[in-house]
């Protein structure tokens, strides 16, 4: 029998608001989870490249989101960044520097790094230049990092990440996938508590 009974796969990304939202409940659940399952970090990909302004109606939706979940959730945003950015509605960049840094170790400090530079230090990470500075901050060589940026090889394994997003069926940030020999299942999550979670995990690993 295989030491990793199974694989969880946590589908995100790291400019989607409702990730950050969940990122310490996640934390929590991580440190819980049996040792023997295999985690696997799956780049959902929220909205493709753009070099277009954000449409004010969408400016304004998204901050709606921001509001909903510092009501709901009590997650802390910083909303300077609408004033001192240029907001586009893209997340491939981001999506692609998390994989960028982790072929030099710092996936998941980049996924940390990005998340708080968006919500919480009003930088955009839809910039390069932006993901760059992240890079330099985390003491990652920025010259790699900004090469494979936009390598061939990084948009193949980029892709990669979104051809499994479908095959999981996965249409919506956050979600958590748990496959094994016996199938593969949706986990439900709560913003608030991973213990519902977690036993949810548990109880498929035993049917």
């Amino acid at each position: 029998m295989s030491s990793i009974p199974a694989t969880f796969y946590y589908v995100h990304d790291p400019m989607c608001s409702w990730c950050w939202a969940y990122r310490p409940t996640l934390l929590r659940l991580r440190e819980h989870l049996p040792v023997n399952i295999r985690w696997q970090n799956v780049l959902g990909g929220l909205a493709p490249d753009s070099d277009q302004p954000m449409p004010e109606n969408t400016r304004s939706m998204v901050q709606g989101h921001w509001r909903n979940i510092q009501a709901t959730v009590g997650t802390e945003f910083n909303f300077d960044f609408w004033t001192n950015c240029n907001p586009r509605r893209d997340t491939y960049k981001a999506c692609r520097a998390v994989i960028a840094a982790s072929w030099q170790g710092a996936e998941e400090a980049m996924i940390k790094a990005i998340q708080e530079a968006y919500y919480l230090r009003a930088m955009n990470p839809s910039n390069p230049e932006a993901l760059g500075d992240l890079a330099n901050e985390l003491d990652l060589n920025r010259g790699r990092f900004m090469q494979d940026l936009v390598s061939i090889k990084l948009e193949a394994e980029f892709q990669n990440h979104l051809s499994l997003r479908r095959h999981l069926k996965v249409r919506s940030f956050p979600s958590l996938v748990l496959a094994c020999d016996s199938g593969t299942s949706l986990i439900a999550h709560d913003y608030h508590d991973y213990h519902a979670t977690l036993a949810a995990v548990l109880g498929f690993l035993k049917s």
